[in-house]
């Protein structure tokens, strides 16, 4: 069933069915000011940290409620309903409504006995608060006396944890006031050191009624869908004095036929004076359009850097939009807030925050190169990663999981095996993007002492490593290898962590050639030959390579085993590091094909485990085909789908994309739950009762593994230290496409043909009427904008 549908031309989702399978929801605002939106309104906000930042309550697991409520009520006859379908949850037979999920905005349109409303909902650029504008309109032939009622439950505490539990400290330190057109509330008030305010305020009417009182507002035993007060018709202009607080704001309005009146409603924590000036600044409601449109020309115009226009809607709707989006929303929250992590992570997970840097660097490079410095200065003194980066870092000054205090604030007593090693394909992925190959000669400190250049950083990162091998001369597993539930520990050996070594030797003999180290390229070059040999003696297994090796020697995926017989990742990563040999790379990728592909997706392995468990495959613990027991783990698709390109299988690398891109899904909605324009973190698999359903929506590395397979890998975009290369792999079906490119300040305008029905191959490109031959465009050749040309062939 189909709940909406894709406006390229807007960028938006538009939803036309509001009773989705799951909230589908959208991201407002910076890291200074976050805000999580379903299509019915509901979700939650924060200031800088979901988890200590919180002024909003939501119910997590739960029927997306609360949320950012405006309520419409005829005060003539008693009707009442919301701007979203819900809370009120009119029968849709009469009430109709399409959410507009923009970058940045959600604007809800909804029509109901003659009254048209839209309720816009964003957080202007670089500010810390946000906008709710509500227009009103009838449609009807008679004149109508309605009342709005903005309304918001507000936390008590800032800290989620001791808002939801500490009930008998957090109920009794807030109250609320009513001045000048808005409730404002506060937290600690005879403590200033402790002392917060927050606002909810109206620009665009005179306020008729209030509540700053939770319970008054909605009234003994009522939900958040029949409010006492929108009831009654009249707020009863109640306070919270050691209670829950709210903000509830009654407006009246009277509208003639065809009359449109604008109210604004605005959130954020702010004391009295800051809050008279954020709602004197919206005296004229217009500000309110100009703040959309600058809103929507920032996004867009990073977007915009790279568009294509291909045979296939589902993968321009996703490259040139979602998926994208979700690369930027990814990137700026990491794990921190959505509806399923609900705040706690209080900082960076090191690896995760390293690869989403990936999935933006072709968009904005500078974005991405600010966040990479702060890793790259959480990389700690022996070369590993801190597991947690938090969001105070203080490069030079920080413990480590060696040390009793960091392990007490962050809950981590151990390094992982992979973090550090996820900087070898970011670090390059920027110097060919951007072309600053002076960043590594960047000093930039350690985590918790002494300081080197980002080349150095790199040669400490391998270290790493090479100070912790096993008997098989390959990497251990240490805590974790990037698959949390595989504890392979400090003398078993993962052969994840072996195929990113094998990478991050290229990386860094690729990055010594251009500083003209020989002597370096010669050190990386013997380890690497060491780390080929010992791969291919002990984990290839005749058409397979394994997962690993436990400390008593058994072998983690090999063909012998009951259980966990194939795993995905050795197969695709033996292609992404060059390991493989090209017959093992054909073999061990068809047996993937064979055994591990779904319709939904390609599952992590299989089978599941059922009986061998604890304490290596900590993964039992889960239903099987569920989340890291064989269940289809989103993130390795992009590393699939990568690895196929590699090879020349450009019709096998897009069908691996239908079956795991959320917009295949858009007509099968009650199957996947999820919202069909992002990624999530896992889909059930064939050993479920659910197959094909997902969970854990938006913040996931699948949207940059995803989205640098498509770029890179189908598109065949590929920046290299001297140019751009073009080598697409597509299906053999598509004939022509084509692309807009910035690189390096110029812009691309690109167009395949593909009249020979290859999937991988160029003959030559055209460049502003001048033939090159093989598929590199030199910089020196590009002009500020350029017409390319692309034969396949």
């Amino acid at each position: 069933m189909q709940y909406g549908y894709f406006d390229g031309k807007n960028k938006e989702y538009l939803i036309t069915k509001p009773n989705t399978p799951a909230p589908w929801a959208n991201y407002l605002g910076s890291p200074e000011y976050g805000a999580i939106i379903s299509g019915n309104a509901g979700g939650y906000s924060f200031v800088k940290s979901g988890a200590n930042g919180r002024h909003i309550r939501y119910h997590f697991n739960s029927k997306d409620e609360p949320g950012r409520y405006i309520y419409v009520r005829d005060l003539e006859n008693g009707d009442y309903w919301s701007g979203s379908w819900q809370p009120v949850g009119k029968d849709l037979e009469q009430y109709k409504s399409v959410c507009h999920h923009g970058t940045g905005y959600t604007n809800i349109v909804s029509n109901y006995d003659n009254i048209h409303t839209e309720s816009l909902y964003y957080v202007p650029l670089n500010k810390t608060y946000e906008v709710w504008r509500m227009k009103v309109r009838n449609d009807g032939s008679k004149a109508r006396k309605l009342a709005l009622f903005g309304f918001v439950e507000l936390t008590n505490n800032n800290n989620y944890e001791q808002d939801t539990v500490n009930l008998q400290y957090t109920l009794f330190i807030s109250r609320t006031y009513y001045k000048n057109n808005m409730i404002l509330q506060v937290i600690n008030e005879n403590t200033p050191e402790e002392q917060t305010w927050r606002f909810f305020g109206a620009a665009g009417a005179e306020v008729t009624a209030y509540d700053g009182d939770r319970d008054t507002f909605l009234g003994d035993y009522r939900s958040y869908g029949n409010p006492a007060s929108v009831e009654n018709g009249q707020c009863s202009n109640s306070l919270n004095y050691n209670t829950n607080s709210c903000g509830a704001l009654q407006i009246n309005v009277d509208l003639q036929p065809g009359e449109e009146k604008e109210i604004v409603f605005l959130l954020g924590q702010y004391d009295e004076k800051g809050a008279s000036e954020i709602l004197s600044h919206y005296k004229d409601l217009s500000v309110v359009d100009k703040e959309l449109e600058e809103l929507k020309a920032f996004w867009h115009s990073k977007l915009n850097r790279f568009q294509v226009q291909t045979p296939s809607d589902n993968l321009n709707n996703m490259i040139n939009t979602w998926n994208a989006y979700q690369c930027f929303i990814t990137f700026i929250w990491s794990r921190a807030a959505s509806f399923q992590y609900s705040g706690l992570r209080n900082g960076l997970g090191y690896r995760d925050t390293v690869q989403d840097i990936q999935g933006i660097i072709h968009l904005d490079h500078e974005m991405a190169l600010e966040r990479l410095r702060l890793m790259i200065s959480a990389q700690v003194s022996n070369g590993g990663g801190l597991p947690l980066v938090k969001f105070d870092h203080n490069p030079g000054h920080e413990g480590t999981p060696d040390d009793p205090e960091y392990v007490r604030e962050t809950g981590h007593p151990h390094y992982r095996a992979d973090d550090a090693l996820w900087l070898f394909p970011t670090v390059i992925k920027y110097l060919n993007e951007s072309g600053n190959w002076d960043f590594t000669d960047e000093i930039i400190p350690y985590s918790d002492k002494g300081e080197g250049t980002v080349y150095e950083h790199l040669r400490q990162a391998l270290q790493f490593s090479l100070d912790r091998m096993g008997a098989h001369g390959m990497p251990v597993g240490l805590h974790a290898d990037w698959n949390d539930c595989l504890r392979l520990g400090a003398k078993g050996e993962s052969l994840f962590v072996a195929f990113q070594l094998y990478m991050a030797f290229k990386v860094f003999m690729e990055i010594a050639q251009n500083k003209n180290k020989p002597e370096d390229i010669q050190w990386a070059q013997g380890l690497l030959d060491e780390l080929d040999d010992n791969i291919q003696k002990h984990a290839w297994e005749n058409d397979q390579f394994v997962r690993g090796f436990t400390e008593d020697n058994y072998t983690i995926g090999s063909w012998e085993n009951d259980e966990a017989k194939i795993w995905l990742n050795p197969q695709s990563w033996a292609v992404l590091s060059g390991a493989a040999r090209p017959d093992q790379a054909k073999l061990a990728m068809d047996k993937v094909y064979e055994n591990l592909r779904t319709d939904y997706g390609t599952m992590l392995f299989y089978p599941p485990f059922r009986e061998y468990g604890l304490p290596v495959a900590l993964m039992a613990l889960f239903n099987a085909s569920t989340k890291e027991n064989g269940g289809i783990f989103s993130q390795p698709q992009g590393w699939l789908i990568l690895a196929e390109t590699m090879i020349g299988n450009g019709g096998r690398a897009f069908e691996y994309f239908l079956n795991c891109s959320p917009a295949s899904m858009n007509d099968k909605a009650e199957i996947r739950k999820l919202e069909p324009y992002v990624h999530g973190q896992f889909v059930e698999s064939k050993d479920s009762p659910y197959q094909g359903r997902a969970h854990v929506h938006w913040l996931t590395g699948t949207a940059s593994t995803v989205m640098v397979s498509l770029v890179e890998g189908i598109m065949g975009v590929q920046p290299q230290f001297d140019g751009l290369r073009l080598n697409p792999c597509v299906p053999s079906d598509w004939t022509d496409f084509s692309m807009v490119r910035e690189f390096r300040g110029k812009k691309l305008n690109i167009q395949v043909e593909n009249k020979k029905g290859v999937q991988k191959g160029v003959t030559h490109i055209v460049i502003n009427g001048e033939e090159i031959q093989g598929n590199l465009i030199p910089v020196a050749k590009m002009a500020p904008e350029n017409n390319v040309l692309v034969i396949m062939g």
